[in-house]
């Protein structure tokens, strides 16, 4: 790992950050970096010292993804189909580094966070967008984080309000105190308690022969209807690439204090916490395959409660507590995670005070926020006749259609020349997240359709398949041509020096972004059928909760 260190003294630019706290010593659980610490880290020892201070926003957004929802979604791709789908996790293995990568860069070098860049570069109509959807979506995330609280306490006989509440607490008190350190030190202790499902997975004792083949080979489960498998498919791409994580690392980034002097060790930190969450949710799909294989519970899977008490008919009590409190640990996490990427990216397209460093009393609206949404989540789970199994499917429906947005963006902002300057995306980076961005726009389509017509054949599935490759082929063609056609023209190539000590500047002082007519077309037909999948995705779930 190298170190980005200047050779000679320059004067820092003016930043763009919008929050004073987020300026300052780097305090991170396990360590510290002084603000005018700039000698460079020669010698394993320094270095291992750095990682651990910067350690914290890459492992708690990837071990916060596997959530309760996440819990339920892997474990039901165990139950009903073995290990067969173990090889999308490895597909999104890239997916993960590369979107994460792109977050990290735009917090470290801008200082802004997402919501807010959004606003400033796309205008009032998608900054809204991006806000109202992210608070919606993160709220019905929520709930489902208080349903596996729920669920798992159930299991281990504890009384279910209490613990609800005591869940609650826990999560509005570890963000309140005032102490960036304090939070992320419990946060990276919740992500340890992660680390449960590997002894469960030693005690179910898959065949590992078996998942090393699943995971490595892509095949479909014999005999299953392709609608039922692609729905799975996309719920596992969907609880593991969410749109929350866009906001949250990048507003967690910046209120940590990391600049691009850091980043190397940074992305160290994010391939620490997709080694985990991609080991536990394979760990999660391998023991739940054991512990039903055989029985009358294939292809009948009910809740992630029901796979507890499968795993202690098959292994033992002590596997069925240890997955119950994995689960209960994990929806904790999730929880603080997601209210608080609703919390950064309020406060930040809001203009309050938004930092974990600062007090209630230095931050009120950023703490109400946080707190209204983790009260609701709980109030709503405790409310007899609730329909949980409900939010929990319009939580993986919304997520499947918005994700394709939150992407586009994020790559639109990556190439930004004003915002980024010498950190903008390469070549290389662009055409694989423009591969990434078409695949996720297929499965949206997918998505939708298929809420909308749950008799939705493999043929329908096919050819919606077949009509948005034609379209991702000819977007790529246009887009090729384009390029031809500037570099025709004596396109100027991306000086990319002084990298070390670039930020963005004020958002005040950025020249007004220039949107082709390509770009506005294509932000006009995202428009278009974002508005549209998503009332009528709303008018459907109306339907079922009607009893239509």
């Amino acid at each position: 790992m190298t170190d980005t260190t200047l050779s000679t003294p320059v004067a820092a630019p003016r930043a763009a950050v919008l929050d004073d706290a987020h300026v300052g010593d780097i305090r991170g659980a396990l360590g510290t970096i002084k603000l005018d610490d700039t000698a460079p880290r020669r010698g394993l020892s320094a270095k291992l010292k750095t990682l651990l201070a910067i350690v914290g926003p890459g492992l708690i957004v990837m071990v916060g993804d596997n959530d309760a929802g996440a819990f339920g979604t892997y474990t039901q791709a165990g139950q009903n189909y073995g290990t067969r789908l173990l090889w999308v996790l490895l597909l999104l293995v890239p997916v993960l580094y590369v979107n994460q990568e792109m977050v990290l860069r735009l917090g470290a070098v801008t200082g802004v966070g997402h919501a807010r860049l959004i606003l400033e570069r796309f205008g009032k109509f998608w900054g809204a967008f991006s806000v109202i959807d992210l608070f919606l979506l993160n709220a019905l995330t929520i709930v489902t984080e208080f349903i596996g609280v729920s669920l798992a306490v159930t299991y281990l006989g504890l009384p279910k309000t209490v613990s609800v509440l005591v869940a609650a607490a826990v999560v509005i008190v570890a963000a309140s105190t005032g102490s960036f350190r304090r939070f992320e030190r419990t946060a990276i202790f919740l992500c340890v308690g992660s680390l449960l499902l590997v002894p469960v997975y030693f005690i179910a004792h898959p065949a590992t022969s078996r998942m090393a083949h699943d995971f490595a080979v892509p095949g479909m489960p014999h005999g299953a209807q392709l609608s039922n498998v692609m729905m799975l498919i996309i719920a596992i791409v969907g609880t593991t690439v969410a749109p929350w994580q866009l906001f949250f690392q990048q507003s967690y980034i910046i209120d940590k204090r990391i600049t691009p002097r850091f980043l190397g060790y940074e992305k160290a930190d994010l391939w620490i916490g997709i080694t985990i969450v991609v080991l536990g949710a394979a760990a999660m799909m391998g023991f739940t395959a054991t512990a039903f294989a055989g029985t009358h519970g294939v292809g009948n899977f009910t809740d992630a409660a029901g796979v507890a008490r499968g795993l202690e008919a098959h292994a033992g009590k002590i596997a069925g507590v240890l997955f119950a409190i994995a689960l209960l640990d994990a929806s904790v996490i999730g929880a603080s995670a997601v209210s608080l990427s609703t919390a950064y990216a309020l406060g930040d397209v809001l203009g309050m005070k938004h930092s974990l460093h600062r007090g209630v009393r230095g931050a009120k609206g950023f703490y109400a926020v946080f707190t209204g949404l983790v009260l609701t989540a709980a109030t709503i789970v405790l409310i007899p006749g609730s329909p949980l199994g409900l939010l929990t499917e319009g939580v993986q429906t919304l997520a499947g259609v918005l994700l394709p947005s939150a992407s586009v963006f994020l790559l639109l902002l990556c190439n930004d020349k004003a915002v980024l300057g010498p950190w903008v995306n390469g070549r290389a980076t662009n055409a694989f997240t423009s591969v990434v961005v078409a695949v996720l726009v297929t499965l949206s389509v997918i998505l939708t359709a298929a809420v909308l017509f749950p008799g939705l054949s493999a043929t329908a599935i096919l050819d919606i398949m077949g009509v948005c490759g034609l379209a991702g082929v000819l977007a790529a063609g246009y887009s090729l041509a384009r390029r031809r056609r500037n570099a025709g023209a004596g396109r100027v190539r991306v000086d990319r020096s002084g990298k070390d000590t670039w930020r963005m500047p004020p958002l005040a002082e950025l020249p007004a972004p220039q949107i082709s007519a390509g770009r506005k077309i294509g932000l006009t037909a995202l428009r278009t059928y974002l508005l549209v999948a998503m009332i009528l995705v709303v008018v459907r779930v109306v339907q079922l909760a009607l009893g239509h």
